[in-house]
């Protein structure tokens, strides 16, 4: 078996033979030529193939039997290609040539052979027109595209990054359960289900609490990246039912200043590593520039930005005092306006909005927490946490909680614990935001929401 050659490597490697296995995203069969252009998971190159056409002539009994036998085989193979479907798996083996003239990628394959792995159905069920709805019922198929096949390369670049900067400075990570015998935060948005000997357990809506734990266990700083579940029935754009949640907590905190200030220099790490490796083919795909976040980030009190988001002529309808989704566009287009950014910080929540494990400033009264807006967008909530058991326990009663429900999670504290902070940060609201997409469907591998639980 010939080596595979990818055809990202195809412009480096010398004029001759060679073998690329891909899927058929075009055919041209044109009179006395075919062309195919033939996609793998890193780009596409051109096949092509002098036609050979059923001779309208009668035979010459003294033909050559090698010839004829080579005729007939260039026969079959320009039969094969005219009836390659669009999506067709195969492998092809020819000779590899430079020619500028050829636009995709400056080189092109002369057919010597194929071998299809698996043929495709002549008609494919999605077009490039086909609605959201209809794309995500053949995902597979929609995810062949090049420009949905960067979403996820982007993806894997800002998580490396992200894990890198974490790792380097000595970061732990860790994988919290996702069976839960106890809601993690609060007992709203749930997903319940049966365990065993008639119990009931329930999936991790967050890893908050395990977080936390690590703290008291003397980690001291930790890191996890993991799904959750939200049993939200929201079908707007930036909500999903099960999602990658981005999380990170440290101890021997001052303020929430202290997670903020690690947060923003995660993003712009990790911006820059994306911007580096795929910049310029997110500029040709997307029609945008990745923007790497200067720091320090703008950080507004939530106060002041209520102020400001009335002074642009919106009123925030909203009765508990927290920005609604229009309230963040608009302070956001301010902050992108008086400082050209597109993060920022709110901070200085009141309580009765705010988780009852934040911990609350002795002077005002509100919490050391902030939310972090990219793009009008909220995309992180993060905290100083209450660490004295005793706090603890009155803000849960204040909640209208019952701290024996809480048990397991106060005995964290009950043993000693440093004081910590951390956040929680969703990983498709910034995938969406960064490309621009008007969905987080668009860049979730597979999406779960109310009604769609498949593919």
């Amino acid at each position: 078996m010939s080596e595979r050659v990818l055809v990202q490597q195809l412009q480096t490697r010398q004029d001759g033979p060679v073998s690329v296995s891909g899927w058929v995203e075009t055919v041209r069969d044109q009179k006395k030529v075919q062309f195919v252009i033939l996609r793998d998971e890193t780009g596409a190159v051109q096949l092509v193939n002098p036609a050979t056409r059923p001779s309208t002539g009668s035979g010459d009994g003294d033909a050559n039997a090698n010839a004829d036998a080579a005729a007939q085989a260039a026969l079959a193979l320009t039969d094969t290609i005219s009836n390659l479907a669009t999506g067709t798996f195969l492998t092809v083996h020819g000779a590899l040539k430079h020619d500028e003239r050829v636009k995709l990628g400056g080189v092109e394959i002369k057919v010597g052979s194929l071998e299809i792995a698996a043929a495709a159905l002549p008609e494919t069920p999605i077009a490039a027109d086909s609605g959201l709805d209809k794309r995500m019922d053949w995902r597979f198929l929609d995810l062949r595209q090049r420009r949905n096949n960067l979403v996820f390369r982007v993806q894997t670049t800002l998580e490396h990054a992200m894990r890198q900067y974490w790792i380097d400075r000595d970061y732990i990570e860790i994988h919290s359960p996702k069976l839960m015998a106890s809601a993690s935060e609060s007992n709203a948005e749930l997903f319940s289900l049966d365990y065993f000997e008639d119990k009931t357990a329930y999936l991790a809506q967050s890893p908050q609490f395990f977080k936390q734990m690590a703290q008291s266990a003397g980690f001291g700083k930790i890191f996890e990246i993991g799904d959750v579940y939200r049993a939200d029935p929201s079908f707007t754009s930036r909500h999903a039912t099960e999602y990658t949640s981005i999380d990170a907590e440290i101890s021997w905190i001052d303020s929430h200043e202290d997670v903020a200030t690690m947060q923003e220099e995660l993003l712009q790490h990790a911006f820059q590593a994306v911007k580096d490796k795929h910049g310029a083919e997110i500029e040709e795909l997307f029609g945008l520039e990745v923007v790497v976040p200067a720091i320090p980030f703008p950080r507004i009190p939530l106060a002041e930005a209520r102020e400001i988001v009335a002074a642009r002529g919106y009123e925030i309808p909203r009765a508990d005092g927290d920005l609604d989704p229009e309230g963040e566009r608009q302070i956001s287009a301010h902050v992108q306006e008086a400082f050209g950014h597109e993060f920022v910080f709110i901070t200085d929540y009141h309580p009765e909005i705010r988780a009852f494990y934040h911990m609350r400033d002795d002077e005002t009264g509100l919490t050391k927490s902030y939310d972090l807006l990219y793009k009008g967008v909220e995309i992180t909530t993060g905290a100083q946490r209450e660490h004295r058991v005793d706090i603890l326990e009155a803000q849960a009663r204040e909640k209208g909680l019952d701290p024996e429900h809480l048990g397991f999670y106060l005995d964290f504290f009950r043993y000693g614990a440093p004081p910590h902070g951390g956040f929680g940060m969703g990983l498709a609201r910034v995938l969406m935001l960064m490309l621009g997409e008007s969905s987080i469907r668009e860049v979730t591998f597979l999406f779960r929401g109310p009604t769609r639980l498949a593919p």
